[in-house]
């Protein structure tokens, strides 16, 4: 077959000539035709159209993912106030940007690591999360299981001035606060609502654990319409 005509060939509105110029590239641009892998030429290369899009690895990872395509822009992540706006422009811009600054060996190797950037950033986000929503279902409990609560609870029950204010019988909300155990050691800090058929109130706790007991630092009742405080010590165990 004979070589096409070259003014003819240079002729942008031939259609031919379009199909003879980009024939031999390996990348597929949006009309079918091939187009040259130009990644990792920098500002020169020509950004895919299939690729060109919101990259979530960029936007959840930043600098991580900065480092791992060659994107050291991402590294304003650690400048301050810069760093709140630098993971939405990686997100809008980061795809464009990896394709020029690395070299990749297709469109196809391109998507499947950005596509594993995505996954982990979204596991790293999303495990936390899991984890914290399970602890913050699961710590009441834990705290109105624990023996210095229960210990609370009963002498709430048993103390002459708590009955005197609340009545009986006296229900106890869920509590709030902090244990800290070490070996035959600790100590407590909990607040909890109390309320009788007289009245309600506010229970602050502070507990220390010695030698595997426990025993009430401070114990005390504050009345919720007058606010004032009974000291529930005397008695205490």
């Amino acid at each position: 077959m004979p070589e096409p005509n070259v003014r003819h060939a240079n002729n942008p509105r031939c259609v031919v000539c379009y199909v003879l110029r980009y024939s031999r590239r390996p990348l597929h641009n949006t009309i079918g035709f091939e187009m040259e892998n130009t990644s990792g030429t920098g500002t020169a290369a020509v950004v895919p159209p299939e690729i060109d899009r919101w990259n979530w690895g960029a936007f959840l990872l930043n600098w991580i993912w900065g480092i791992g395509n060659s994107t050291f822009i991402a590294l304003l992540c650690f400048v301050p106030f810069v760093n709140i706006v630098m993971p939405f422009v990686l997100g809008a811009k980061g795809s464009a940007w990896a394709w020029r600054n690395k070299r990749w060996e297709s469109v196809e190797s391109f998507k499947s690591t950005q596509r594993t950037y995505a996954w982990v950033g979204l596991a790293l986000v999303v495990i936390p999360l899991l984890l914290a929503t399970v602890l913050i279902a699961v710590m009441p409990k834990m705290l109105r299981n624990s023996d210095v609560y229960q210990m609370a609870v009963k002498e709430l029950n048993e103390n002459p001035h708590v009955i005197q204010i609340l009545g009986q019988p006296i229900q106890t909300g869920i509590p709030g606060g902090s244990i800290n155990v070490s070996g035959p050691n600790g100590e407590a800090s909990l607040s909890f609502s109390a309320k009788g058929p007289k009245g309600d109130g506010t229970v602050y706790v502070n507990a220390s654990k010695s030698l595997g007991q426990w025993k009430f630092d401070d114990f005390i009742l504050e009345d919720g319409k007058s606010k004032q405080r009974t000291d529930l010590m005397d008695g205490a165990q």
